[in-house]
This record gives structure tokens, C-alpha cells and sequence, in this order.
């Protein structure tokens, strides 16, 4: 019985290890996949409201606090709703994200999906936006090839 409480506490105190680390050197660069498991358009035109999906992931990607998130999902749902004049849909595809978005699931679209699974919500430091403005240089450069 000892021997199980010390393999979970040794367990404990390697992953509390490792999401105290650093993590201005674990912000990963920016990707988006549109919309993720939504369609970026309809049948007629099928990128409608990709644009508005791309600029969703850049504040999903870059994290933040769960103020931010709401204003970056109010936003999605404007910009939706704006491209396709439908509030049904832009509330539909708002409330999934609301739903789908949280950042304690461990998925490739969560907030703050940049980051480490476990930051949760949390400001940006200074070094931090300072990294993110970095990647996000670098993202950009790639289209101006």
C-alpha cells in the first residue's frame, strides 16, 4: 500500500511539474482548421464565413481570460451573422463554441489551445503577448512569400 501512495504521489509531483513550467516556451504556432467540425460555408459558397472561423481561432489560440472568450465568441457570432444574415445560424454555431470551447477539455480547439492542456483561463503576461505577437509575425510572413 505504501508502494501504490508514493507511485501516485511521485505521479502528483511529475505532472504538477510539468504544467508550473515555463510556459513561455511552450506556446506552439498558430494553425486553424476553418471551422473545425463546423462547414467554413454553405453548398453555393463554401468559405462564407470561414474568415469569421479564422479570426476565432487566432483569439482561441492565443488564450486568455474567460472575458476574453466571451468577446471573442460575441464576435464569432456578430461576424457570422453579419456574412450571412442569418441570426439562427450564428446563434447555433455561437452556442457550440460557448459549449465546445472550455479550455479544460483536451482538445486541438479549446481556448487557449496555443498553450499547454491546464492553463485554463488566465491574462497573458507581458512576455507572453510579446510571444504571441512573435508567432503571429511569423504566421503572416508566410503569406507575404
Amino acid at each position: 500500500m505504501k508502494l501504490l501512495a508514493a507511485f501516485f504521489g511521485a505521479v502528483f509531483l511529475f505532472s504538477t511539474s510539468i504544467s508550473c513550467k515555463d510556459s513561455l516556451s511552450e506556446l506552439t504556432d498558430f494553425t486553424s482548421d476553418g471551422c473545425s467540425l463546423f462547414l467554413n460555408g454553405t453548398f453555393k459558397n463554401p468559405e462564407l464565413w470561414k474568415e469569421c472561423c479564422h479570426k476565432h481561432d487566432l483569439a482561441y489560440w492565443r488564450g486568455g481570460t474567460e472575458k476574453e472568450r466571451e468577446q471573442a465568441d460575441l464576435d464569432f457570432k456578430n461576424c457570422v451573422e453579419k456574412k450571412t444574415g442569418n441570426p439562427q445560424l450564428a446563434q447555433l454555431m455561437y452556442e457550440a463554441v460557448r459549449i465546445g470551447g472550455v479550455p479544460h477539455f483536451p482538445t486541438w480547439y479549446r481556448w487557449g489551445y496555443g498553450w499547454p492542456i491546464g492553463r485554463g483561463y488566465k491574462e497573458l503576461s507581458q512576455e507572453e503577448l510579446v510571444m504571441v505577437e512573435a508567432k503571429l509575425s511569423k504566421y503572416r510572413a508566410t503569406f507575404r512569400k
